[in-house]
């Protein structure tokens, strides 16, 4: 039998109960890694209302993918819990060679369509805590044992694959916030051989959006209807392949510090979703302004925001002043 290509790495996933860093485990599984799966909600005990979802059904899908699945209950806000995860991988790997950083935590505290001096600054500072603190205390614990043997890779997972605002002052930072940490490890890291960089997903089928939308996997395209840029949408384990490939890369030294989408990944590793289908979310949402803005029609409001959301992907952005400068001509016909 041929040796699956991260067949004697080991991982750490944290956030792995649901959405990317669920299918990050499960991909890396499937790739032969040993993942250590940490999350708050296990059996008889969710963390999240309304989410049923646990570690152990992660680990256990992890290890039914070809891999071995490794369920610890941590809380990564508590630097002791942090310590003790990595006391353990170090006394029953003594080695690391895969920490991904998908913690988020954020959904229930993040206000949409509030400006930020409106904003529940209680409520924007624990979503800072949960989704950027625990990135930075569990890469700060889990560093050492990459730097003990000169090689290893951090993964930061973010939400979209650009600068710019985010529609909300606190999910913005957050979000923005990961990407700087890819690039400022990458930095300090790069004499020990190690790589740390940032990726996302594009418009993520994650179990709650399957749920919002009343479909399931094996229906989700019935959703189209209600919404057509659900169209293009992926699972958790698109991501979590490039996540793989990347792993899997003698030459992912060549990546540190950057960010590289799902849509991206995929182009370059050759791989697919698991339906087949390769969706990129970029190209496709960059199409969609583009037809809404090129259109004799009045747009409506859904129109409107979606060309007012690619401004503020691009404005901080040199290389797109003019596209950008197009779209405000376009907003400020219409609003």
């Amino acid at each position: 039998m041929t040796q699956k290509p991260l067949q004697d790495r080991v991982a750490v996933v944290t956030g792995a109960t649901r959405g990317t860093g669920h299918g990050i485990a499960r991909m890396l599984g499937a790739s032969g890694a040993t993942v250590y799966c940490t999350g708050r909600s296990v059996k008889g005990h969710p963390a999240t209302a309304g989410r049923p979802e646990t570690i152990e059904e992660t680990a256990e899908m992890v290890t039914a993918e070809g891999g071995k699945g490794i369920a610890v209950r941590t809380d990564h806000t508590i630097e002791a819990e942090v310590g003790r995860l990595f006391d353990r991988v170090r006394k029953e790997r003594n080695r690391l060679d895969i920490l991904v950083n998908d913690i988020w935590g954020g959904d229930e505290l993040t206000q949409w369509g509030s400006p930020f001096w409106e904003l529940d600054t209680s409520q924007g500072l624990r979503l800072l805590e949960r989704a950027v603190h625990t990135h930075i205390i569990t890469s700060r614990l889990g560093a050492p044992l990459m730097v003990e043997r000169d090689s290893g890779l951090i993964v930061e997972v973010t939400d979209g694959e650009t600068m710019g605002y985010r529609g909300n002052l606190f999910y913005d930072l957050a979000k923005n916030t990961t990407i700087r940490l890819g690039y400022a490890m990458a930095c300090d890291l790069h004499r020990h051989n190690i790589t740390a960089l940032t990726v996302t997903p594009g418009f993520l089928r994650s179990e709650a959006m399957l749920d919002g939308f009343g479909v399931t996997e094996e229906n989700w395209q019935d959703a189209i209807e209600q919404d057509s840029y659900f169209a293009e949408s992926e699972t958790p384990c698109f991501l979590g392949r490039g996540v793989a490939a990347l792993a899997a890369d003698p030459n992912v030294a060549s990546k540190r510090g950057g960010l590289y989408s799902s849509g991206s990944l995929a182009k370059e590793y050759g791989f697919t979703d698991l339906d087949g289908r390769r969706p990129d979310w970029g190209s496709f949402f960059r199409a969609r302004v583009r037809e809404i803005i090129e259109s004799e029609d009045t747009p409506d409001e859904m129109s409107l925001y979606v060309v007012r959301a690619r401004m503020n992907q691009i404005e901080l952005d040199p290389a797109e002043k003019e596209e950008c400068a197009r779209l405000r001509d376009y907003l400020e016909r219409y609003e």
